[in-house]
């Protein structure tokens, strides 16, 4: 091969509001998209996450993005610097992260050639909250997503049917969008577990949220063990202040109070917890494919969730779990009570749900989707790169 011939490499952007959020939420994408040849640059907000981003051989831009917030200075500061970065780096596509990156990101890239991702995942607390400021907030975004997302050969990505028909509510196009669902969730790292030793334990992993569940999960915990089980609930993850539905820290410590539950805070290791379950339980309002359950369900764990978006893609009841309606404590504990008291139950759900992560959510099978995705897209907007 001559110098002539050679290509320089595909250059992919991700734009995220948190490190910790790319680690958690895109590292199993963009490692398939390095192995199949791409550069990855990461542009978020960095906090303790620099070292293990950089140790995957991605290039790390930081940028000065304030998740949550909405001061308009704030705002144009992150567009303008992400506009800088796309100038110096010029990707041959990018893929936005969660509504604000979307927003943003799509308006640094007005009049560039290269395509870009807006993934919208799981819809967040702007389409879950029923306040007159996120009223008006989704009335705004209807009229402008479609003109920030609709452009000619980019694409719109989401993790599940219900965020595809709530977008196509808000008017994008149905030919824009792509359905993908979820990250992928490693299987060959996250093996089956034995169930523990002792007490019947149930898991919660995720931000401490109202729309997460977890006020109702609490409280269906106090109904079982005022039945006179003795179960234990273990709590995996923080409050999230820049977040208008987080519980406080007062809170939280109250609730380590009450017997049978401990609170561990943010859990490196997401194996540690399941291997002191028994079973997870992810009562959430709304979601995009929760993760958490799919590390659950990796790890042979049946599950527990409420009948909403994306929480019932992996949660399919009476076959990896059971569902429950949004905000019934009553019912979260009757379901509690059904796997504590059935071991039986518990294996067939649970060998299920390892099933459904292995034959169709596993980190190989979404990242080769998602590997096609870029390379469609960018196929679809091919040609020599303009200078802009």
């Amino acid at each position: 091969m001559t110098f002539a011939d050679a290509k320089p490499p595909r250059r992919l952007l991700y734009v995220v509001n948190e490190d910790w959020a790319f680690l958690l939420n895109r590292l199993p994408m963009a490692r398939a998209a390095k192995k199949a040849g791409f550069e990855v640059h990461v542009a978020t907000r960095v906090n303790e996450g620099a070292a293990a981003i950089e140790a995957e051989g991605f290039t790390l831009h930081p940028i000065p993005l304030r998740r949550g917030g909405t001061s308009p200075l704030s705002a144009m500061r992150a567009i303008l610097a992400l506009r800088q970065i796309t100038g110096r780096i010029r990707p041959d596509i990018a893929h936005h992260s969660g509504l604000q990156c979307c927003v943003y990101g799509s308006i640094a890239a007005f009049g560039r050639r290269f395509p870009y991702v807006s993934a919208l995942t799981g819809m967040g607390y702007v389409f879950t909250s029923a306040t007159w400021r996120t009223r008006l907030l989704r009335a705004i975004l209807k009229r402008l997503l479609p003109a920030l997302l609709d452009r000619p050969g980019d694409v719109v990505l989401v993790q599940n049917p219900d965020d595809r028909a709530a977008l196509i509510d808000l008017g994008i196009s149905e030919k824009c969008i792509v359905l993908i669902p979820g990250s992928g969730v490693d299987t060959d790292a996250l093996q089956p577990l034995p169930e523990p030793d002792g007490p019947i334990t149930y898991g919660f992993a995720g931000r401490l949220l109202t729309d997460k569940g977890i006020r109702a999960l609490v409280a269906a915990h106090g109904i079982v063990r005022s039945q006179g089980m003795e179960t234990n609930l273990l709590i995996a993850g923080n409050p999230d202040p820049a977040n208008p539905a987080s519980v406080s820290m007062e809170e939280v410590n109250e609730w380590t109070q009450r017997p049978g539950i401990t609170w561990l805070g943010h859990v490196k290791d997401i194996a540690s917890l399941w291997g002191r379950c028994h079973f997870a339980i992810l009562p959430s309002h709304r979601e995009g494919l929760p993760g958490s359950l799919m590390e659950a369900a990796a790890c042979e764990r049946a599950m527990i969730a409420t009948d909403a978006p994306g929480c019932r893609e992996i949660v399919i009841n009476d076959q990896t779990g059971l569902l429950v309606g949004i905000e019934d404590p009553k019912a979260l504990a009757q379901a509690i009570a059904k796997l504590a008291t059935s071991p039986a139950l518990r294996a067939r759900y649970a060998k299920a749900a390892r099933e459904l992560v292995v034959s169709q959510l596993s980190a190989k099978i979404i990242g080769e989707q998602i590997v096609r995705l870029y390379e469609d897209t960018t196929a679809a907007r091919s040609g020599p790169k303009l200078p802009f």
